[in-house]
Parts: C-alpha cells; structure tokens; sequence
C-alpha cells in the first residue's frame, strides 16, 4: 500500500512539473496564486490597460481588461477566430400539392325518357349555353304539340267571334266569359306541349368542352340518364391544403406560383381565390383554393399541381454553429467587440445546416467568436487572429492599445 501511494506521488509531481514547465502561461497562473517554485525562472506578468491606483490596481475607463484565472485581472489574452452575423429569412415561402378542377364542370343529362336518336357533338367540342348536343324520339310530343296548336288557334278565333258579338249585344257576358276561359286553357297545353316537345332535345347548360360520351345513339334513356360532361377550363381551380401555422398569412388575393406535373418546364400564376373557415382538427391543415387562368387550354381538370407560395417571413439573425454555448441562463454567443469578448444570450430559433437561427441583440457584420470560446470570460481582452473585427471593434482600432501576442 506504502509503494503504491509512493507511485503515485511520484506520478503527480512528474505531472505538476511537465504542466510547469511545458505549458505556455503556467508560471503565470502560478504567480498569481503566489506560488513561487525557486528551480523555475520568474514569470513576467503581462497586464494590459491596467493602471495602479494607490495600494490597489484596477483597468482603466474604456479598455478590456486580460482576464486571469477565477476571473481576475493578469495572464495572457485568448487568441480567437470570429465569424461574422448574417440575417436569414425564415417561413417565407411554403410548396403544396394540390388537384385541379375546373371553373365550372356539368354533367349533363337526358331531360326525359326515349331513345336517343342523334348526338350532335363529338368529344372535346366547345360549345356554349344553349346548344343543342343530342335528341331524343319526339313524334309523339311533335303530334301533341299540333294538336294542342290547332286547339289554340280554334280557341282563340271562337274568342274573336264572341267579342264580335259581345260589342253588338248580341250574346251575354258570360258566354264571353267561357270563350275567354276556352282560349286561355288552350294555350295553357300548347305551351305544355311546347315544353315536352323541346324536353326532347339534350341541351349544354354551360359553355365548356364537352367530355366522353356515356351512351350511343338508339340506346333508350331514362329520365335524368347521364350522357357527358362539359367543363369550364377558361380558369382552373386548384385545392391544396396549407400547414395551420400560415392560417393566418393566407388571404384571398394572395399571389400564387404553380407547376403542372403533366406540363414539365411550364409555370402559371394565378391567385388565391378561397379559404377555409375552418382547420381540419385531424390533420391541423386547412383547405385552400386557387384561381389559375388557363388561356392556352394547356391545363386540365384532374391535374396534380405543385403550388408555391410567398410570403414576407420572419427574420433573424444567423450564426455559425461553433459559437453557441449553454449556462443555466441558456444558450448564448461571445462576441468580439472593442478588443474583448462580451456574452450575449441568444434564444436558438431554428438550426440549419449552415447556421443557427436565435433571438438575440445582434445586428447583421457583428463579430462572434467560433475558436476559442471556452477559455472566455465577460470583458476578458482577447488576440484576434482570424474572421472580421466587427463595426465596433474597426472604430475602435486606432484608439484601443493591442495585447502582446503570445
């Protein structure tokens, strides 16, 4: 037991003695504690900007103070290397995806019951509101119709008869009357005809391009039968949903970018036309509209859109990596200004792979010491060898006094 506590003194003093003599500023921290070894050579202190005032030194008004062990004055200034403060822009741009469909889009329908008997258009035809694309058989209601006309036109002439006589006192008022009633009921059915007549026709209730056809000609349709379709493309609306954190940056009129897939090479620029009132509770997102013109026809309903947007962002400053350090106060940086390393706290915001994003009193230029940051106290004086000096340390220069280097 004896040996080994002799082993390791022995050790210990080897150690102390390789520290004192091979490590630069030992003699120094020696002296400052008042240790003073007689085989080693007396250590010449270094103290910059420090004036003696009576029994006490204390540094002089204005200038950094080299920092010793403990955080008291003496020893020899830190070499560091700086960096200098960015400002980077952050949720200021958001890309979704979103599908395509058309302004307006109709899927047209047999009016009533019969057999097709003609198409008049052809897929991918434009027509608009109003034209007649297919007809049904319509010899019955062609014969209801004459008839109820024949019957209109008898009514209406037995009308004028009676009115003839009417104004010659020949007949009473109410056989006037019953003519009148006559003659009105009659065209009461020939517009009824009419109506069933031209139900007989399959019109395009919007102007648009009309899609596949769902029946032939000599196939027998029931009421409300579906035959095409006919979409509105002059404007394509684009839904997409958006993150809940841009809610409330999203408005109508917002400008909008966006990419077909189908379309490589090509962009459009449109417009938000709608939002949402509401977040989807399942996904926190909310839902989206788009307005895209669409003069070329190149888009079409069904297209998957990739959607960019802008908006103005937050901005904040960046530093490198290296420099950020943590106390019990939280993260912080040293920054070199006038010659010395002065702590400030700096809340991290976001961390990219280039910088770090924090919330702190930085302006864009500053200097903020990377390379030797853990040897650093507040106010302690300090070499720099590389990266920029910061403004105030550039307006500084010539009035501050420079540390000797090691």
């Amino acid at each position: 037991m004896i040996r080994q506590l002799l082993a390791s003194l022995v050790v210990l003093a080897g150690a102390f003695l390789a520290w004192a003599f091979f490590v630069p500023g030992a003699q120094e921290t020696l002296a400052d504690y008042g240790i003073a070894l007689p085989f080693l050579p007396a250590a010449e202190p270094l103290v910059a900007n420090v004036e003696a005032r009576g029994p006490a030194a204390g540094p002089r008004s204005g200038g950094p103070v080299l920092m010793g062990p403990g955080g008291r004055p003496g020893g020899r200034p830190a070499n560091v290397t700086t960096t200098a403060v960015t400002i980077a822009t952050v949720n200021d741009s958001l890309t979704a995806i979103g599908e395509g469909t058309a302004m307006s889009s109709v899927t047209v329908t047999s009016p009533s019951g019969g057999t097709l008997e003609e198409l008049l258009v052809r897929p991918g035809d434009r027509v608009e509101a109003g034209d007649v694309i297919g007809r049904l058989d319509a010899e019955t209601e062609q014969v209801a119709y004459d008839r109820a006309r024949l019957a209109s036109e008898d009514a209406r002439a037995t009308l004028a008869r009676q009115e003839e006589l009417a104004r010659s006192s020949i007949i009473a008022a109410s056989a006037l009357a019953t003519a009148k009633l006559a003659a009105d009921t009659a065209e009461l059915e020939l517009r009824a005809a009419q109506i069933a007549l031209e139900r007989r026709d399959i019109v395009a209730p919007i102007s648009g391009t009309v899609g596949l056809m769902r029946v032939t000609p000599g196939n027998y349709l029931a009421a409300q039968t579906a035959v095409t379709t006919i979409d509105d493309t002059s404007t394509i609306d684009i839904d997409f949903w958006v993150p809940e954190r841009y809610a409330a940056q999203i408005v109508p009129g917002l400008p909008v970018t966006v990419a077909a897939v189908a379309l490589p090479g090509r962009s459009f620029a449109g417009e938000v036309s709608a939002v949402d009132n509401r977040i989807d509770p399942a996904s926190r997102t909310l839902q989206v509209e788009a307005s895209i013109p669409n003069d070329e026809n190149l888009m079409r309903a069904g297209m998957s859109f990739t959607v960019a947007l802008q908006f103005p962002g937050e901005q904040y400053p960046a530093v490198n990596p290296l420099a950020i350090l943590w106390s019990g106060e939280g993260s912080y940086v040293w920054k070199y200004e006038n010659g010395a390393a002065t702590r400030v706290m700096a809340e991290i915001v976001q961390r990219n792979s280039d910088g770090v994003l924090v919330r702190a009193d930085l302006a864009p230029g500053d200097a903020i010491i990377t390379e030797g940051v853990l040897q650093l106290n507040e106010g302690m004086a300090v070499n720099l060898l590389d990266g920029p000096a910061g403004v105030g340390a550039v307006q500084a220069a010539e009035t501050a006094p420079r540390a000797p280097a090691n």
